[in-house]
């Protein structure tokens, strides 16, 4: 609940730099962004996850958006999965037009409240930085590892999403060579094969519970956190 207000508060900050059509894009992506965020899974007891993503975390374009991919962390892990997701956000500053949604603005809101506890937190996206500058990606990575603190840490870039498939590989490049730099993990997602929406950007729900489970793979062969 105290996660929900924050997010709720936080929401009359988010559109500063959006008007228009993009006002009205920005409060229904706070809304969705609010509803997966009080949609944790699994056990209460289970391993805390905190999942900082984008619209794919949030499961936009689902009829079920708590059937996103985190919700596999629960499923196959048996983690207690808590999702502070946002849909066009990215490391970023400036890869939404919806204010301060990047990933390290919503790690340092998400973390010390509902994230209070958790043991690993699983950073997701770059599909919305492929027009974003290389030093604007690596400072929004340094500061999600800023607030990420001592927790263990892993990083999933982007999945070749046919709309922009062709712009990918810098970006996973990029995450990969900053994930080997600062010692965290990182998933390469490119050779995934998806299924997606009528768009070529969103997944399918298979495609969901097939990004899910090679993310959930990857956690279960992380070393155990010291």
């Amino acid at each position: 609940m105290g996660a929900v207000l924050v997010m709720v508060a936080f929401s009359v900050q988010l559109f500063v730099r959006a008007s228009g059509e993009d006002l009205a894009r920005c409060e229904r992506f706070s809304q969705a962004s609010t509803a997966r965020l009080a949609a944790d899974a699994g056990p209460v007891e289970g391993r805390r996850v905190v999942v900082i993503g984008d619209s794919w975390s949030v499961g936009l374009g689902l009829d079920r958006p708590a059937a996103s991919w985190p919700s596999r962390l629960a499923a196959e892990l048996g983690a207690r999965v808590h999702v502070a997701g946002f849909s066009g956000s990215g490391f970023g500053a400036f890869s939404s037009p919806c204010g301060r949604v990047s990933f390290g603005d919503r790690a340092a809101r998400a973390l010390p409240g509902a994230g209070s506890g958790a043991e690993l937190v699983v950073v997701e996206g770059g599909l919305n930085d492929v027009d974003a500058s290389d030093s604007s990606i690596a400072t929004g990575f340094r500061k999600v590892l800023r607030e990420a603190g001592d927790r263990q840490v892993l990083v999933v870039g982007p999945a070749s999403a046919p709309a922009r498939a062709a712009l990918v590989p810098d970006v996973d490049g990029l995450l990969a060579r900053l994930s080997a730099q600062h010692g965290v993990a990182y998933l390469s997602t490119t050779d995934l094969e998806l299924p997606y929406l009528a768009d070529g950007l969103h997944l399918t729900e298979a495609g969901h519970r097939a990004f899910g489970d090679a993310v959930a793979a990857a956690i279960a062969d992380l070393p155990a956190a010291r």
